[in-house]
């Protein structure tokens, strides 16, 4: 399966080879991903999302294109929120442009780093990706999931949803050993007006053993759920769940931890 969009402006055999190209990074998982190939220096601007502190490039759905021309990229990279007419009219001549994905599946997350290694003209970094695969692996097989009912929340406030179907999480979750219980595709918004409007009426529809959320600390609206069904919660830091990225491995050590509570 190919994961790979081109914008192909100008792109000469062998750029690159012996230089860093000077890289736009539209999201942070992008981020996170060029840093674990060891291109973080090759990155220019990022989108202002992102904090490494680099000249801002606007969003995912909405780049500055004069903020980008200012910078004058080689390489833009985006992900496939960004529709495919608003990246042409935003690419700079001579400059080449990638929507990449990896909200799927852990499978898209590896297919990113081939096609960052692809795009650089430097195979050799396409070996991240199988190190990558390796590493998530073994770590979920440490991982005793044992069938538990899990169900994948990204915060108690503000506006949270869950994970089900057709994400990373879920996928990551399911080798983990674990049950995910979301029913919906991909992401359920919870909020007032929607089919379900808080965390308690979904935890009282789904019924799931574990409550997994991804903030750093227990919220008091955390705090104060009081689901029907007896339920553990527990929190991790988002930084290291949210994004499909391999920051995940630093979440799935954390996971480990639960072992013994599990």
């Amino acid at each position: 399966m190919r994961y790979l969009f081109i914008f192909l402006l100008a792109f000469p055999l062998g750029a690159f080879a012996d230089e860093c190209p000077r890289i736009i990074s539209q999201s942070p998982y992008i981020s996170k991903t060029l840093d674990w190939m060891g291109l973080k220096e090759c990155i220019v601007g990022t989108s202002r999302y992102d904090t490494l502190g680099l000249p801002t490039t606007g969003g995912v759905s909405n780049p500055d294109k004069a903020a980008i021309d200012d910078l004058m990229p080689d390489i833009i990279l985006t992900s496939d929120r960004t529709k495919p007419e608003t990246l042409a009219a935003i690419t700079p001549k001579g400059a080449t442009a990638y929507r990449l994905y990896g909200f799927q599946s852990m499978a898209q997350i590896e297919a990113n780093m081939r096609t960052i290694a692809t795009v650089v003209h430097r195979p050799e970094l396409a070996g991240k990706a199988d190190e990558f695969h390796k590493l998530w692996i073994d770590a979920t097989k440490q991982i005793q999931g044992n069938g538990k009912k899990v169900l994948l929340i990204s915060s108690c406030s503000g506006m949270p949803y869950s994970f089900g179907k057709n994400t990373w999480l879920y996928d990551l979750f399911s080798h983990a050993g674990f049950e995910v219980v979301e029913t919906a595709e991909r992401i359920r918004h919870i909020r007032p007006g929607n089919e379900i409007a808080e965390i308690t009426q979904l935890l009282d529809t789904l019924k799931p053993e574990l409550l997994f959320i991804f903030q750093r600390k227990l919220s008091p609206q955390c705090q104060m759920l009081t689901p029907k069904v007896p339920i553990r919660i527990y929190s991790f830091d988002g930084a290291n769940f949210l994004y499909p990225a391999p920051a995940l491995l630093d979440g799935l050590q954390k996971v480990r931890k639960l072992n013994k509570f599990l």
